[in-house]
């Protein structure tokens, strides 16, 4: 089982910046789709970002301009840089691993999640 832990979520107010990390278990994480979701009370989780294997990546229109994902595969870890943060970003953010790359924006095609950080934007 891999395993996934998130850190650096926290309070920021509106035009901030934050960085998440997500440090992965395991011998195969390079051959991993890597993905941000977020989810915020009462809705559902939404694709957020994701970075292929080999570095490609995707974003939803909503951060795009905004957030940009990498990786360290020597770290095994991914990052989600957050900059121009706005009340509409907070949420629980997930961090998830995909073996098979097929579908990076659902968030029922990855094989493995993290535990989840909180981010929340004030005005």
């Amino acid at each position: 089982q891999v395993q996934l832990v998130e850190f650096g979520g926290g309070l920021v107010q509106a035009g901030g910046s934050l960085r998440l990390s997500c440090a992965a278990s395991g011998r195969t994480f390079s051959s991993y789709t890597m993905g941000w979701f977020r989810q915020a009370p009462g809705k559902e989780r939404e694709f957020v970002a994701a970075i292929l294997p080999l570095g490609t990546t995707y974003y939803a229109d909503s951060v795009k301009g905004r957030f940009t994902i990498s990786r360290d595969n020597a770290k095994n870890t991914v990052y989600l840089q957050m900059n121009s943060l706005k009340p509409e970003d907070t949420a629980v953010y997930y961090c998830g691993a995909d073996r098979s790359g097929s579908y990076y924006d659902r968030n029922n095609e990855y094989d493995y999640w993290g535990q989840g950080t909180q981010v929340t934007v004030s005005s």
